[in-house]
């Protein structure tokens, strides 16, 4: 029971400063969802409320053996981190264009669902440009390499 759930577009918009992992507050059904592989963060990202992270656009689909109790699809759900992370990503998200952002969704040896999020900063165009480049080079050496 591998699950890996990527934002592959995460390191292509952004920067990566300082990397995570915190737990996830779920309900019943969604842990069986996660498990089963059904579970989406490209457009989820992170907010502070109340002094607490919550992720929100996080899809998460229904557990096709869930009666009534299932759960709902896309609602905000609470990152667990000890308070001085907590504390340490609020003091840097008050700087100019930092983000944090949902990098990898997985299951631990535990069976607990955690996260891996990202303080991060938006890239530029002529960064993009550059790691479009590097991917480029790096195919090609591979492909010169097999033969």
């Amino acid at each position: 029971m591998n699950i890996n759930i990527k934002n592959k577009k995460a390191s292509f918009e952004y920067e990566f400063i300082e990397t995570f992992v915190a737990g996830i507050q779920l309900t019943g059904t969604e842990i069986k969802s996660i498990r089963q592989g059904k579970a989406s963060i490209a457009e989820a990202y992170c907010y502070f409320d109340r002094g607490e992270l919550w992720v929100k656009s996080m899809h998460i689909a229904e557990y096709a053996f869930g009666n009534r109790f299932n759960h709902e699809m896309k609602r905000e759900r609470k990152l667990l981190l000890n308070k001085k992370e907590l504390r340490k990503l609020q003091r840097k998200i008050k700087e100019k264009g930092l983000t944090i952002i949902p990098t990898r969704l997985f299951v631990n040896d535990r069976g607990w669902a955690k996260m891996k999020i990202a303080l991060a900063k938006g890239k530029k165009v002529y960064d993009k440009r550059q790691s479009i480049k590097e991917k480029d080079m790096k195919r090609d050496m591979e492909r010169i390499r097999k033969f």
